[in-house]
């Protein structure tokens, strides 16, 4: 019983995880997105 929930907290943690660092990555990416529209827009004017 006690290796079932050392396993299942395990599980958790680790998945916890992998969806942390999946929206690290949608963050990062909207934030370059936005980088990129706005010297594309400077480009424009210039």
């Amino acid at each position: 019983m006690k290796k079932l929930v050392i396993a299942s907290l395990a599980a958790m943690f680790v998945l916890t995880g992998c969806n942390t660092f999946k929206g690290l990555g949608q963050d990062v990416s909207s934030a370059g997105s936005a980088v990129s529209g706005t010297a594309q827009e400077v480009q424009n004017k210039i």
